[in-house]
């Protein structure tokens, strides 16, 4: 049975009210694009912070309608539910039925970062150069809800575990991904020797995504989920990540740099470029050789936190 698209572009911010509209007039389904990305690369989609939603700069949205439906009867409810929304950008086409979530996954492919992490879509299979011993293969579903796809700020940390895996300082140690979203990267450093992860997120639905994505990887006796409160209020580690925002990084910094042990190490991402100035003077307060990489306009800093 065909149905009836409407596509849309709209700033991030403004993506919530959108979407309550489409949903106010019978939407059967609402999709969130960054506009902006191509999504045959590793940039196009984001792995969000603690308990965030994608936050893109442009969204194309798109919703979904009986194929019988009157795109202009749509468009006058639409603009009766919320006045100050703009819609006369939305356009509307007739679309086949099909595997909405299988035509979503196929856009996807195998991605490496560093020298042996590779995020593999679970259809597809894992690329001969991925079929050895030293490779860290972290298969995981495509989709929006918690970045099971890869943003520059989460490509960021995937190198630097691959980093600290090279160097041999992440081989039996425990880590915590705080704002875990899909497990990500506390996969990702399990699969590269870590012996236990612990991830952190104030969206149940994340703990959920992260406990089922390390059962499917073989990796689920080795990671425990929490929301932030009911994390052991004194636990350290002595490798953190956290791939969140950079206000959030600000405001969570006296709990994150209390997380990290005497000498352990730390990579904060998520972080604009031009951003990251006063969040390295915040981090000073508590971390030695404070690092600075960017990808495009994205930003990782990682740090040694000192003895106190």
């Amino acid at each position: 049975m065909p149905f009836l698209e409407l596509s849309l572009r709209c700033r991030e911010s403004e993506q919530p009210r959108y979407e309550r509209a489409l949903d106010d007039v019978g939407a059967l389904a609402v999709t969130m694009l960054d506009a902006d990305a191509d999504t045959s690369n590793e940039h196009a989609i984001l792995e969000p912070g603690v308990g965030e939603t994608p936050l893109w700069d442009s969204i194309t949205l798109t919703a979904l309608f009986p194929h019988d439906a009157d795109a202009l009867l749509l468009l006058a409810a639409l603009e009766a539910f919320d006045p100050e929304l703009d819609w006369t950008q939305a356009g509307f086409r007739s679309v086949e039925d099909q595997d909405w979530e299988r035509a979503w996954m196929d856009q996807y492919v195998p991605l490496r970062f560093g020298e042996r992490v590779w995020i593999v879509p679970w259809n597809c299979d894992v690329p001969t150069e991925a079929q050895t011993p030293e490779a860290a293969v972290v298969r995981l579903d495509p989709g929006l809800a918690f970045g099971s796809g890869t943003h520059p700020t989460t490509a960021l940390c995937l190198r630097w575990f691959d980093a600290l895996a090279a160097d041999g300082r992440l081989q039996g140690q425990t880590i915590l991904d705080f704002g875990c979203g899909s497990g990500i990267l506390a996969l990702a450093a399990l699969k590269l020797g870590a012996a236990k992860a612990v991830g952190v997120d104030n969206d149940p639905q994340a703990l959920i995504a992260t406990h089922d994505n390390a059962e499917r990887n073989g990796v689920g006796d080795a990671l425990t989920v929490h929301l932030p409160q009911d994390e052991p209020p004194a636990a350290t580690y002595p490798i953190v990540v956290a791939n969140i925002l950079a206000s959030a990084l600000d405001a969570l910094a006296d709990l994150l740099a209390a997380r990290v042990a005497p000498g352990g190490h730390i990579a904060l991402s998520g972080i604009l470029d031009g951003q990251q100035d006063a969040l390295l003077q915040r981090y000073a307060a508590w971390f030695d050789d404070l690092y600075v990489s960017i990808d495009g306009d994205w930003v990782r800093i990682d740090g040694v936190r000192r003895a106190t």
